[in-house]
């Protein structure tokens, strides 16, 4: 068992280009995960955004601070703490921080 606090997590910047926020990699690979990793994402400031992309696999995403945005290529919701996104694999999405706090939600995808 790994028991380990977020902030002893390195702070990383997502391999996007043009993207505004910050990764940590709670569980992975490094730490023997063999099927999923458990990641944090923090878009720090209101109008910041991971821009839209897709992967070809699927994820879960749940919504821990802030408020903010997430498209597709047809629809915008608006999210909050406690909300729930579930992510088609090739899916376009974007998250963008609406909110006046750091909009920060973890990120749950599969290890490749």
């Amino acid at each position: 068992m790994i028991v380990k606090h977020y902030l002893e997590v390195k702070e990383e910047i997502p391999q996007l280009p043009g993207a505004q926020a910050t990764l940590r990699w709670l569980i992975s690979k490094n730490d023997g995960a063999k099927n999923f990793a458990l990641r944090l994402f923090e878009i720090k400031h209101k109008g910041e955004k991971i821009p839209l992309h897709n992967h070809h696999f699927e994820h879960e995403v749940f919504v821990i601070e802030g408020n903010g945005k997430v498209k597709n290529n047809d629809t915008e919701y608006d999210v909050e703490v406690g909300n729930a996104i579930f992510i088609l694999p090739d899916e376009p999405h974007s998250f963008i921080n609406n909110g006046d706090t750091p909009f920060r939600f973890i990120c749950v995808v599969p290890i490749l």
